[in-house]
């Protein structure tokens, strides 16, 4: 039976999953983390729920030939892996679909890491990682950015000096991309909608969120920009502030650019607005308890997301269904109710016990019936890029 390895490489981490040509169920998941430091070890979890914790002590290549060896212990072998395919944050306006990984894709990934610094580089090593130790292994990249490459240019456009957008490429992006297709794939299915003639809005909710309107399976509109800082409060991440903070900030306090850029990144958002976590979960419990701030933060996360969910229709003409996913929005209720109890103006009716079993008797739905539609579907991007990685492998195109 043949593999599809999926990849992905971080600066001191890389997470992978393993799955089955025939199944988007991973039969082996894990991760790597600490690569590079004397602590560095790996976690694995098989499909008969198996669980290992192993020390590394190296780096990445050694962490790759760790799994290598360790696979056998689990009735797998690298020898049938047939393709691997790697998630890579950033492909600019270069790559609007999956593609198979050449010489020339390789240093067009490169050339996406101004955009994308922390990330592409490390999605990088793991792709030359890969090729160095296996060099006849097909390599698939599948691109967070590309399925946003559908928006109109009245979307992506920032109104600033257009050659900034010609000469340095500055427009919006969008991230999550492979999320938002699996889930509006899995919506359209799942509801019997018209591939052709379907309009819905997807809300990816975890440490990091954004929005997207989708029509006919085609991203119109998101919520993340330039970079996954912009749109929505996110769990450390500010999501949309006045651009002139940076510099109201830099002459009252004395801040650094570079100062204020990680503060909006690692100290805002959910952790910021609380001063108690980034957790969501935490900050329900809290909030139960009478923390102030865990109900400023979750008041600030559920209007605002309504908010953008709201101005995201103005790219649609109707609602078909509005679609939660990613660990808040599969796991939160309570979250999901308040935000739909604001957008009641689109015909949103909670019903309450199917929202509180997140839809799982209903098909995912959590709204009465001839409500407008609104359900839970858990993403699986690990699947999705799984399945471009083995589509391309066989010589099918994958549409964006």
């Amino acid at each position: 039976m043949q593999h599809v390895l999926v990849f992905n490489s971080g600066s001191s981490s890389f997470k992978f999953s393993l799955f089955s040509t025939e199944s988007e169920a991973p039969l082996l998941t894990g991760i790597a983390e600490k690569l590079g430091t004397s602590e560095a070890f790996m976690s694995l979890k098989a499909v008969d729920g198996r669980k290992e914790q192993l020390d590394i002590h190296r780096d990445h290549e050694a962490a790759i030939q760790t799994l290598v060896e360790k696979l056998p212990a689990y009735d797998l072998s690298f020898d049938d892996v047939a393709v691997v395919g790697h998630r890579v944050v950033h492909g600019g306006e270069t790559f609007s679909a999956s593609v198979k990984i050449d010489d020339k894709v390789l240093a067009d990934i490169r050339s996406c890491s101004a955009l994308a610094p922390l990330h592409n580089p490390a999605n990088v090593l793991g792709i030359e990682l890969v090729k160095e130790l296996y060099p006849e292994l097909p390599q698939v990249a599948v691109f967070d950015t590309a399925f946003h490459q559908t928006l109109p240019s009245k979307a992506f456009l920032y109104p600033i000096p257009y050659k900034l957008y010609k000469e340095q490429g500055i427009r919006r992006y969008g991230f999550h991309g492979t999320s938002h297709r699996y889930v509006a794939e899995t919506a359209i299915e799942q509801l019997k909608l018209s591939e052709d003639d379907s309009q819905i809005l997807v809300a990816h909710l975890g440490n990091g969120c954004s929005a997207t309107a989708v029509v006919n399976g085609k991203s119109v509109d998101t919520t993340m920009g330039l970079t996954p800082l912009e749109g929505l409060v996110m769990g450390t991440r500010s999501g949309d502030v006045d651009p002139s903070l940076h510099q109201y900030l830099q002459d009252t306090l004395g801040w650094s650019l570079s100062r204020i850029t990680d503060v909006l990144n690692r100290e805002s958002g959910l952790l910021g607005l609380s001063e108690v976590s980034n957790d969501m979960r935490t900050l329900v419990a809290a909030a139960e308890s009478g923390s102030e701030g865990a109900i400023i933060a979750i008041d600030v996360f559920c209007f605002r997301l309504a908010r953008h969910l709201a101005a995201l229709t103005a790219s649609l003409s109707r609602v078909d269904a509005l679609i939660f996913t990613g660990g808040i929005g599969e796991n939160s209720p309570g979250i999901r109710a308040r935000v739909l109890e604001q957008l009641v103006i689109f015909g949103f009716r909670v019903d309450v016990s199917s929202n509180d079993i997140h839809g799982r008797e209903a098909g995912g739905v959590i709204t009465e019936a001839g409500s407008t539609v609104a359900m839970v579907i858990q993403t699986n991007e690990e699947a999705m890029i799984a399945r471009d990685a083995l589509s391309l492998l066989n010589g099918k195109e994958v549409a964006q």
